[in-house]
């Protein structure tokens, strides 16, 4: 069965540095992955690549067996969609108008919204627990609640895939739970199609199908969490020595620094 998202032999660089190299990835339906790695190893590129931003130099992308290259911006978003790390917003947009922003693909040009818009809107707020922050302005919304609402705007574009790129950044340990519970619930529910670069491991051990541990624009060891997350691999990517063990409430590996 043809992959949701099939990345074979991916190369990038910014000039002539190679920031990735050699990447293989396939990510099934209703499948969470995992990426990564210190900072520098090329997650961000990598989903970056994946959503359409950037151009391979080597290897190619498909999205349900059709080259990236060779669809659309509005007929990819209609499939992929991103929530970065940073997003800056100059207005102060109510939450219903970021999420709202997500119906462009399904638009035509200088059309208006319509009731399926709005539909889908609500929806996603409600998916993601954030209908109660419709009517607020983004920016008096905490770290938390604004990250509910762009995995909202995501979800209204009515995707088959969503791309996270740090997705915990700056939140405290309650919200970092509560966005992994989310994406989780999600992928569940919805049979979405999950690939989200980390720095909390454990988290990303505790939630996702697969992990994809990247060194140096490489993957250095892909599988599931207790074949990834062990002593001797992420004291070797991260170069920093740790004890990894098994967290005795959940049974996945738990990293400790030593």
């Amino acid at each position: 069965m043809e992959p949701v998202l099939n990345l074979n032999s991916i190369g990038f660089c910014y000039g002539s540095n190679w920031a990735l190299r050699g990447i293989d990835l396939r990510l099934e339906e209703g499948e969470i992955i995992g990426i990564l790695g210190p900072n520098g190893s090329g997650k961000s590129t990598l989903l970056k690549l994946m959503d359409g931003l950037l151009t391979p130099a080597e290897g190619e992308i498909r999205v349900h067996g059709r080259t990236l290259g060779d669809m659309g911006r509005a007929e990819l978003a209609r499939e992929v969609a991103m929530v970065a790390q940073e997003n800056y917003f100059r207005f102060s947009f109510t939450a219903l108008e970021v999420v709202m922003m997500g119906r462009y693909p399904h638009m035509k040009r200088l059309q208006f919204e319509g009731r399926r818009d709005f539909d889908a809107a609500f929806d996603a707020l409600e998916a993601t627990q954030a209908s109660e922050f419709a009517d607020r302005p983004i920016h008096e919304l905490s770290g938390g609640e604004r990250q509910r609402v762009l995995i909202a705007r995501a979800l209204a574009q009515e995707p088959r895939v969503i791309l996270l790129d740090e997705p915990t950044s700056f939140l405290d340990l309650k919200f970092k739970r509560e966005v992994f519970r989310l994406i989780s619930a999600l992928s569940r529910d919805r049979g979405l199609s999950v690939a989200l670069a980390s720095h909390d491991i454990d988290l990303a051990a505790m939630y996702c199908t697969r992990l994809v541990m990247l060194k140096q624009g490489g993957v250095y060891m892909s599988g599931t969490p207790e074949e990834v997350v062990t002593t001797d691999h992420v004291t070797a990517v991260y170069e920093c020595p740790v004890l990894v063990d098994t967290n005795p409430q959940t049974g996945r590996p738990r990293t400790t620094v030593v």
